[in-house]
C-alpha cells in the first residue's frame, strides 16, 4: 500500500460516519509542516498569516509551538476581530479603507496596542486620522517595501503590484511622515517577495519554465537582501525604535531568514500545503488539509461523478487554480468539464471501484480559500476525529 493509499484508508475510517461534503485536516501533517517552517526559519520567529488558516483553534495550536508568534492578518475587521479574541500581535498586512473599523481601533486602548496597520501613502495616513472618529488612542504602522525584481531599466518587472514604495529614500520620507504626525508610531517594516516565495520553480512536465524561475529568483533574492539592508538602515535613522522587520513567505522561509536585517519571517500555506506548493526544490511538505465529495452517479466504466467541487482559487484564472483529485490516485477532470458548481465528473480506473456515497478526497490549489466553503473543519489523528472546530465562516465571518 502506497502512503497515500493509507492515508486514503485512515481518512475513510475517521470520516465513517459522516457524509460528504466533509473538510478535514491531518495534525500529523499539520505539526510536522509548522516544524519544518521553524527549522528553515533558523532562529527567527514565524508569524503566521491568518489568510492562509482561517480557524482560531489551529492559529492557537501553531501560535502555541516555539518558534511562532504573531500573526499577519489580511482586514482591519480581522484583525480586531482576533485582538478581541485575545491575540495580542496582529500584524495588518494590507491597507485599509475600513473607516468604521479605523474608528473601533482609535477608540480602544487595547485594540491599539495588539494590531498594527499597514501603510505605503501619505493618503492612508489622511484617510485614518479622518476615520478616527474622536478617537485618540496611538495608531502602530507598519511601512510596506515594493520587493518587485526590475530588469532592463525597469522595462521588465517581476513581482505583485503591491506598495509603491521601492527605495530607501521613498520609505525614509514616509517614516518621517509617520513619525511627525501625532497619533501614530512607526514600528515595522514589511517586505513580500511573493516571486519568490509564492512561485514553484519545479513544475513537473516543465523543465526549462522551472529553469527560468529559479534563475530569476536567485537574482530577486540577491537584488533584495542588498536593497531591503539599505531600506532598513533608512528607516531605522529615522525610527531606531523599529520593533520588527517582517519578509518572506513559505517557498523563501530559509532564503529571507538568512538575510541579517529581517527580524521575523511571515508563513502560512505551509501550514496546510495546498496543491501550488508541491512544486518547490527547497522544501517538501505534507498535504494536511483535504476535503471530500461524495460520489453520487456511475455515467459510465471509468467515471463517476462528484457532488460539486467547483471551489477555484484566486489568481490569475488557469489549471493551476483548481482543486486536484487526489485520493484514489489516478482520478482526473473531464476535460470538456471540469469541476462544476454542482456537480464533477471523473475520469480513471479507480472510478471502477467507487460505489454511490464513497467519498473522493481533493486538495484545493490554495491554503485558507478552502475554509470559506466549509463552516468546520475535523481535525484527524491516526484513523479517529480528535476535534471539530469552526472555521472563520463557521463563526459567522466573512471578512473577504
Amino acid at each position: 500500500m502506497t502512503a497515500r493509499a493509507a492515508d486514503r484508508s485512515r481518512y475513510n475510517r475517521a470520516t465513517a460516519h459522516l457524509d460528504a461534503p466533509v473538510a478535514v485536516v491531518d495534525l500529523e501533517a499539520f505539526d510536522a509542516n509548522a516544524a519544518d517552517l521553524v527549522r528553515r526559519a533558523g532562529g527567527k520567529p514565524v508569524r503566521v498569516a491568518s489568510k492562509s488558516v482561517r480557524c482560531r483553534a489551529l492559529l492557537e495550536r501553531v501560535l502555541a509551538r516555539p518558534g511562532f508568534a504573531g500573526i499577519m492578518s489580511f482586514t482591519l475587521a480581522e484583525s480586531l476581530w482576533l485582538a478581541r479574541a485575545g491575540f495580542d500581535d496582529v500584524l495588518l498586512a494590507y491597507p485599509s479603507a475600513d473607516r468604521p473599523s479605523y474608528a473601533e481601533l482609535a477608540a480602544d486602548p487595547k485594540l491599539a496596542a495588539a494590531v498594527t496597520v499597514m501603510v505605503d501613502d501619505h493618503a492612508q495616513l489622511e484617510f485614518i486620522d479622518a476615520a478616527r472618529a474622536g478617537g485618540t488612542e496611538e495608531i502602530r504602522v507598519c511601512l510596506e517595501l515594493d520587493t518587485s525584481l526590475r530588469m532592463l531599466g525597469g522595462r521588465i518587472r517581476i513581482g505583485a503590484l503591491r506598495s509603491p514604495l521601492r527605495s530607501p529614500a521613498a520609505l525614509a520620507e514616509l517614516a518621517r511622515s509617520v513619525e511627525r504626525r501625532p497619533g501614530f508610531r512607526l514600528v515595522g517594516l514589511m517586505a513580500y517577495e511573493g516571486h519568490v516565495a509564492g512561485v514553484g520553480d519545479s513544475v513537473a512536465g516543465r523543465p526549462f519554465r522551472s529553469r527560468a524561475v529559479r534563475l530569476m529568483q536567485a537574482a530577486a533574492r540577491r537584488e533584495l537582501a542588498v536593497r531591503r539592508a539599505e531600506v532598513v538602515r533608512a528607516v531605522r535613522a529615522v525610527a531606531p525604535g523599529l520593533e520588527f522587520v517582517n519578509g518572506g513567505g513559505t517557498g523563501s522561509v530559509q532564503h529571507t531568514a538568512a538575510e541579517a536585517a529581517v527580524t521575523e519571517i511571515a508563513a502560512g500555506s505551509g501550514l496546510f500545503v495546498p496543491r501550488l506548493f508541491d512544486n518547490y526544490t527547497s522544501f517538501t511538505g505534507r498535504p494536511a488539509a483535504l476535503f471530500a465529495q461524495p460520489v453520487v452517479r456511475r455515467p459510465g466504466v471509468g467515471v463517476v461523478t462528484v457532488l460539486g467541487g467547483g471551489y477555484p482559487a484566486s489568481g490569475a484564472a488557469g489549471p493551476d487554480r483548481l482543486p486536484v483529485p487526489y485520493l484514489p490516485e489516478g482520478l482526473r477532470y473531464d476535460p470538456q468539464e471540469g469541476p462544476g458548481e454542482v456537480q464533477t465528473p471523473l475520469l480513471g480506473a479507480p472510478a471502477d471501484d467507487l460505489l454511490i456515497g464513497d467519498k473522493v478526497w481533493f486538495r484545493h490549489a490554495k491554503a485558507g480559500e478552502l475554509c470559506e466553503r466549509f463552516d468546520e473543519l475535523r481535525l484527524i489523528e491516526g484513523d479517529r476525529i480528535t476535534a471539530t472546530v469552526p472555521t472563520y465562516r463557521g463563526e459567522g465571518h466573512a471578512f473577504l
